[in-house]
């Protein structure tokens, strides 16, 4: 998921980097303290699991989280996985600077927009119910970057085609292992801490 320094035209990079500003700029207005514990846990689970990737032809695929990440906080998944993010570039490699923008950009808005379609479901209902939403979410927030991921490539260039397809098919196992955590993670919280999920509507 992580796009490198120099794989992207030009356009493409100043885009996302122009677009992810507006979204971490709109994170941070909706972030309260109270919710700075959530937003650091999550960060952190994104920067360790993304840290593990299973090669795959050309490609790797690795957990992402972002789904949890924007049922939880909403629009202040943005900063959130920013810095997770910013993290793995500076300490190890992971994307670059010059497309950290992008990169952002592809993981968070996913995760916002999972949060908009199914946020209020999830609080609805017994927390199994929820549970099912929020691995419908889980799922969506992947494909969406997968998606994302994709488009990005195709636009800077024909080249990128075949590993645009590429990135969206080897993921598929992915959204359907995300589904699943994410699922029990909200069921988890809608048991233990369901205003959780109320804030992250109210943001």
């Amino acid at each position: 998921m992580h796009i490198v320094d120099g794989a992207l035209s030009n356009p493409v990079v100043i885009g996302g980097a122009v677009a992810a500003a507006g979204g971490i700029a709109l994170g941070l207005k909706t972030l309260d303290l109270d919710r700075f514990p959530t937003a650091g846990v999550l960060s952190a689970s994104f920067f360790v699991a993304s840290l593990i990737h299973v090669p795959i032809g050309p490609s790797s695929v690795h957990l992402i989280l972002n789904g949890l990440a924007g049922l939880l906080l909403g629009w202040a998944a943005f900063p959130a996985l920013f810095v997770g993010l910013l993290l793995q570039a500076v300490f190890f490699g992971f994307g670059g600077l010059t497309v950290l923008g992008v990169n952002a950009l592809n993981i968070a808005l996913p995760a916002v927009l999972a949060w908009l379609l199914f946020g209020r479901l999830i609080g609805r209902g017994s927390p199994v119910q929820g549970a099912v939403w929020g691995g419908l979410g889980g799922a969506f927030a992947i494909a969406g970057t997968t998606a994302m991921v994709a488009a990005a490539l195709a636009l800077s260039g024909e080249a990128f085609l075949p590993a645009a397809k590429l990135v969206f098919f080897a993921h598929i196992p992915v959204m359907a292992i995300e589904a699943v955590l994410t699922g029990f993670a909200v069921l988890l919280a809608r048991k233990v801490k369901p205003e959780l999920f109320v804030r992250g509507i109210a943001a």
